[in-house]
């Protein structure tokens, strides 16, 4: 049995409802240990056996008395969980309907169990949701429907996420269009700057020198009118479909220059989620050749018998070694193995060719994305690469005509020798940085290969396996075992709000008679 670190005190009225509980039908029941001792620790609840499995547990239903320091309502211990760890907890507790175990979420948001544990009993703190304890020591969380609504209305980190999302995204946006907007500006101001130059040198060879003054080049710049619709704050929602449109001049620049981000963000979250699902799904006892192609594992036939990938696995979901009768090494995860959802699970023959039946909505083997250069297409790419070329000659002429000046420069030359150096590094920066960035992609992709390639083996293994490894496969089905926890397993429940009709209503002292007489 799994161990489960979750403790709480019972109240003078449920300790006493408990051991008579217990205590009535100590004949017809048989304890591996003795009575429940107060306060109790879900650790070591006894495992109760049934003469008959069909028939269920008395159940006793009690509140919890709950120290200050933790009552709920005083602090909100949600807003104390990282936000991705309370989303992926939400999601599993949303995909079982409300009843879960430590290992339903820790499988299906691919959350470490102590994760999965801190995020329960903070949900259940301040949803209102509740504890049940079935036969065999099993503690599940029940929420109530409207629980997201309740944690809602109490947590303000939750009411404010929205907005700052959608600030985040906003402020992102802006960060591209000012960078595009950028090059235009300083495409702008450099050949202005070189006309009002060449200009002033025209009149002075014109002039003479009875002007005896300077030129003053307070020229107006215009900027294309359409320019600024790209500003506008709610364009990020407006999501094209790039193959069709394309994107707009304004995220070409950006994109030429920074590329698109990672597209591998969040895919390690998937790739846990991935594993505990499997693991889940096929009973809770693996091989280590089956979480290969989730994991970095060297090219198949390398280091064959080294399964050390596995130890990542081994840490997160507490699982161990187990060996079967014919010395070979499986692995068993026994938090996995307890759920509280009654969903099918592999079965034996998913071995060789219908592996792919029983992995079921999982994919095959674990796929990283490569980096692409550029989400541009080659018109908006070679539009960005001659205004940047344009902007580059550009700087390099307007330098050496600041150098040449014989007069001080004013006004609009005036301040942009002043600037020069940032345009002389923007200048330079928009193709170093792209330049750099190719030769970096290229190895990181080379890697992301390499590992794909080793996992799609790994996978293509098991969907044609050797004589050994099916052994090895079907052993691990033999030693699979999920236990569904059922409504008619659970011996005590902290819910509240059930009247004493409702508890006097379960006569289980005439049932658990009728059964003595019935053996």
């Amino acid at each position: 049995m799994a161990s489960i670190a979750t403790s709480f005190f019972l109240s003078p009225k449920s300790r006493y409802c408990l051991s008579q509980k217990l205590s009535t039908y100590y004949g017809s029941l048989h304890f591996h240990y003795p009575v429940f001792q107060y306060p109790v620790h879900l650790r070591n609840v006894p495992k109760l056996q049934f003469r008959d499995r069909r028939m269920s547990a008395p159940v006793c239903r009690a509140g919890i008395e709950i120290p200050d320091s933790i009552r709920p309502g005083k602090a909100v211990e949600t807003d104390k969980l990282p936000a991705d760890v309370r989303k992926r907890a939400m999601e599993a507790v949303e995909f079982y309907r409300g009843r879960v175990t430590i290992g339903d979420v820790a499988s299906k948001g691919g959350l470490k169990l102590n994760e999965a544990e801190k995020a329960l009993q903070a949900l259940a703190a301040d949803t209102g949701g509740f504890l049940e304890v079935s036969d065999e020591g099993d503690v599940l969380y029940v929420f109530p429907k409207d629980y997201r609504a309740k944690l809602t209305g109490k947590s303000f980190r939750m009411k404010i996420e929205p907005l700052l999302e959608k600030s985040k995204a906003i402020f992102e946006y802006l960060i591209r269009v000012s960078f595009g907007t950028a090059l235009v500006a300083s495409i702008v101001i450099v050949y202005t700057s070189i006309i009002t130059l060449i200009s002033s040198r025209s009149d002075e060879d014109n002039r003479g020198r009875r002007g005896g003054r300077s030129y003053d080049s307070s020229i107006a710049v215009f900027f294309p009118s359409d320019l600024f619709w790209y500003w506008d704050p709610y364009y990020y929602r407006r999501r094209r479909v790039e193959k069709a449109e394309g994107m707009n001049f304004v995220e070409s620049v950006f994109s030429f220059v920074f590329g698109d981000g990672d597209p591998n963000q969040g895919l390690e979250e998937e790739r846990w989620k991935q594993i505990g699902q499997y693991i889940a799904s096929n009973g809770g006892v693996v091989t280590a050749e089956e979480l290969a192609p989730y994991l970095d594992v060297p090219p198949n036939g390398k280091n064959s018998d080294d399964e050390s990938y596995i130890l990542p696995v081994l840490l997160r979901f507490d699982g161990h070694p187990e060996v079967d009768e014919k010395g070979v090494i499986l692995y068993r995860f026994p938090s996995l193995q307890r759920t509280a959802s009654s969903k099918r699970s592999g079965r034996k023959e998913y071995v060789g060719r219908r592996w792919a039946e029983g992995v079921g909505n999982i994919d095959k083997f674990f796929k990283e994305r490569k980096w692409k250069f550029s989400k541009t297409g080659m018109q908006e790419r070679a539009l960005v690469i001659g205004l940047g070329a344009l902007n580059f000659f550009g700087v390099i002429i307007l330098g050496s005509m600041i150098k040449n000046v014989s007069v001080a420069p004013a006004g609009l030359v005036s301040f942009v020798a002043e600037i020069f150096p940032l345009l002389q590094v923007y200048a330079a920066a928009f193709f170093a940085i792209p330049v750099f960035r190719w030769f970096l992609l290229r190895q990181t992709n080379a890697k992301i290969e390499k590992r794909n390639k080793a996992r799609k083996q790994r996978a293509q293994a098991l969907e044609r396996p050797d004589l050994s490894l099916r052994q090895k496969l079907l052993s691990a089905r033999d030693m699979a075992q999920r236990t569904v926890i059922g409504k008619d397993r659970i011996v005590y429940t902290t819910e509240r709000e059930l009247s004493d009709q409702d508890y006097e209503a379960q006569d289980w002292e005439k049932r658990f008679r009728e059964l003595e007489r019935s053996e």
